[in-house]
């Protein structure tokens, strides 16, 4: 398979292996819900009947004052008292082996390639660590300003110039997720971060 590279009269070739694959939504359904259960913190933490303070004695006698029964004031029923059902710290994670988390990498990879919103250029950079500079090689490359720019190696000035521009975002080959890969609207990658996915993918 043969891709157009922007600004370049040479196309490259791509491995059908890795960017002509079927779009499998279940698939890429539990990689990405695996992917953000992993983000999440899991540190929530309240405070049983056991573990609040106070409440040591009995507040009154069990039988002759004509009000219900009570042996703590750390009650769930009482103000200030535990909580009966308390969130405990865990892991939320969901484990998706590796050969799923490539399979729906390429099977996104590929939907970009089908729908035209892979953008495959020799290289991408600016001069400056200026935002409008970068907004203007965006919206030069896509006719928009909604993009993901992936390189092999991402300059400072260009993370510098996009980190104020709240619809693109950067990122190097390494840190490439799928929850990002469908965020965006169009996808811009570079010819060596292409090799070196195609090679991770293989």
């Amino acid at each position: 398979m043969e891709v157009k590279v922007q600004g370049s009269k040479t196309p490259v070739e791509l491995s059908d292996a890795t960017f002509a694959v079927d779009f499998r939504e279940p698939l890429v359904h539990q990689v990405v819900v695996s992917y953000l259960a992993g983000a999440r913190a899991g540190t929530k933490a309240q405070k049983t009947r056991s573990e609040v303070s106070g409440g040591g004695s009995k507040p009154w006698r069990q039988k002759g004052t004509g009000r219900a029964r009570a042996g703590t004031i750390r009650s769930p029923l009482w103000r200030s008292g535990g909580r009966a059902f308390a969130a405990k710290p865990r892991d939320h994670s969901v484990k998706v082996n590796r050969k799923m988390y490539r399979g729906a990498l390429r099977s996104i990879l590929s939907e970009l390639l089908r729908q035209e919103r892979l953008h495959v250029v020799k290289s991408f950079d600016v001069k400056t660590a200026k935002t409008k500079d970068a907004l203007a090689a965006v919206q030069k490359l896509v006719k928009s300003d909604d993009a993901l720019i992936i390189g092999e190696q991402i300059s400072e000035n260009l993370y510098l110039a996009v980190r104020n521009l709240p619809r693109v975002d950067v990122r190097d080959t390494e840190a490439l997720d799928p929850v990002t890969l469908l965020t965006h609207e169009h996808v811009v990658i570079t010819v060596d971060a292409l090799r070196r996915i195609e090679e991770w993918l293989a």
